[in-house]
């Protein structure tokens, strides 16, 4: 067999410690979460208290331990009494509490977020203004009890991460890249846990050999969606989701639901949908769980969500 012409350059891919190529042979991963599992479960687009109850009392009624909540309308449309309900009840049933960051292209006034080449835009602050207004959002949030906040903006997460370890942001705090941020190889990868990024969430499309390539290049844990919305392309990934934990680990496992409506931002108007919709997500969950067991039954899930002790 003739030299691999591009050989070099895997080498020097090789010399940064990232994979030289998507990894054929998928192997076990030894990551795992602090408490040692190598698998949680998470709920996301839970909108609010209401939702946020319906996620625990689902998880009790279908014997689904829940690790962590997400949501996606942002910290700047919750009431502060809104956001410390739902500190008090993550403390309460020991489930990380992860909101998103408010402010947005995809709800300022610019245009290219509109058109079909520029929405991957959506998630990103445009200008210094809307950075503060980002930052604000967290600096809100943490001052209220929130320890984990979902964004989407890679000079955001450099901020965040400089002010963590300034003293201005508490230690503790987590900070999830969201998927609407793209990581889709190593390096990027690389880049947002040297940034400071906790968890990220990986695109929703990624092949087992891709993950597997991800997970050789960082640490953090990388949040994976089993199904994902129809607005991400809405794969379904129920099978896989063994192998999912055995080379992604420490994984958290996300549940969304296909043939939902898109509920950002939401409100009182849309509390209905947004109750059944978390219900649902919860019993996607269960389902997903059940395939882990019965095709790899010594995943060892974790007992706790704890991510980073305070400072």
């Amino acid at each position: 067999m003739t030299d691999d012409p591009m050989g070099k350059t895997r080498r020097y891919l090789s010399s940064l410690g990232l994979p030289e190529r998507d990894l054929g042979t998928l192997p076990d991963s030894a990551g795992r979460f602090p408490d040692g599992g190598q698998f949680r479960v998470e709920i996301p687009s839970v909108e609010g208290p209401a939702a946020f109850r319906a996620v625990i009392e689902a998880g009790r009624e279908r014997g689904v331990r829940i690790h962590r909540i997400s949501q996606g309308s942002g910290i700047m449309l919750q009431t502060d009494a809104e956001i410390e309900e739902m500190v008090a009840l993550g403390a309460e049933h020991d489930i990380e509490v992860c909101l998103f960051v408010g402010p947005r292209a995809s709800w300022d006034v610019g245009v290219q977020v509109t058109a079909s080449s520029g929405v991957v835009a959506a998630g990103t602050l445009r200008g210094a203004d809307q950075l503060v207004y980002g930052i604000e959002d967290v600096v809100r949030a943490v001052g209220l009890g929130l320890r984990s906040v979902l964004v989407a903006d890679v000079g955001q997460l450099w901020v965040l991460g400089r002010m963590k370890r300034s003293g201005d942001l508490p230690a503790d705090l987590i900070l999830k890249s969201s998927v609407s941020l793209p990581s889709a190889n190593p390096a990027t990868a690389r880049v947002l846990e040297d940034l400071g990024v906790t968890t990220i969430n990986l695109p929703i499309d990624l092949t087992l050999a891709q993950i597997a390539a991800v997970r050789a290049a960082v640490e953090v844990p990388l949040d994976l969606y089993v199904e994902g919305a129809d607005d991400f392309g809405g794969t379904v990934r129920y099978y896989e989701v063994p192998e999912l934990v055995r080379v992604g680990a420490p994984v958290h496992l996300k549940f969304t639901v296909r043939n939902a409506p898109g509920i950002y931002p939401s409100g009182r108007h849309l509390e209905t949908v947004a109750v059944t919709t978390a219900q649902e997500r919860v019993r996607r969950a269960a389902i997903g769980v059940a395939m882990l067991r019965r095709y790899y039954g010594q995943a060892v899930e974790s007992p706790t969500s704890t991510l980073l002790g305070p400072s």
